[in-house]
């Protein structure tokens, strides 16, 4: 799996016994995912600190990334990382821009709105409140007091077709996301946890701009 796969793959402890829960917990998961969704997609811009970790099945190894991230609208993202394995990850509203680790080229997609369903957690964070209609809540379950909720969220229809389960870490007050943990059907995970969460600051209004570092190739692919 490539590392710009893994970072879309990357954008909800029981389940319920014959497929139900309790109407009080249904709904008041429902509500607070439908608050998360709208809280989101009212932003016009958003920044955090986050940390990824990606189990490599085959080899035993977590792939750790950590550093800030930004997102602004129309369909702008930028992902800076720290440490010497830094990539290039960018989203000016046009194209998604990726650079691995080391390489001398710079990968380039159009960027294509209604495709965000499969890309966790692009969805979550960037999408326009539609949360609610493309997964359902099959438990909600507070931890720290109550400060926070876990929903276990499943996919509805085909919308998300390669996710078997999110597991959306929010507070329960304020409705931002704190982690995102996303199982695929082919047994991935990828752990997305995000701090320091801001709605709307201030960003430069070249802040997504994408410049070709020297040395580099753009193809597109």
């Amino acid at each position: 799996m490539t590392p710009l796969r893994l970072l879309f793959a990357c954008v909800l402890l029981l389940l319920p016994q014959a497929g139900t829960v309790a109407a009080g917990t249904e709904n008041g998961g429902e509500a607070l995912l439908r608050r998360v969704g709208e809280r989101y997609a009212g932003a016009r811009t958003l920044s955090a600190k986050f940390r990824q970790e990606i189990p490599l099945q085959n080899v035993g190894i977590v792939r750790k990334a950590s550093g800030s991230v930004y997102f602004g609208r129309p369909l702008k993202m930028r992902w800076d990382y720290k440490g010497p394995d830094a990539q290039l990850f960018l989203a000016d509203g046009r194209y998604f821009y990726f650079r691995p680790t080391g390489s001398s080229q710079v990968i380039r997609r159009g960027v294509d709105e209604k495709g965000l369903g499969g890309k966790i957690p692009l969805l979550l964070l960037f999408g326009k409140g539609e949360i609610a209609a493309l997964f359902r809540v099959d438990a909600a379950d507070p931890r720290k007091d109550g400060e926070e909720t876990v929903l276990r969220l499943s996919p509805r229809g085909d919308g998300a077709p390669e996710v078997r389960r999110i597991d959306l870490v929010v507070g329960t007050g304020d409705a931002l996301i704190r982690e995102i943990h996303v199982f695929d059907r082919l047994g991935g995970e990828n752990h997305l946890f995000l701090t320091e969460v801001k709605v709307n600051p201030s960003l430069p209004a070249d802040f997504f701009r994408f410049r070709k570092p020297a040395g580099v190739s753009v193809v597109d692919g």
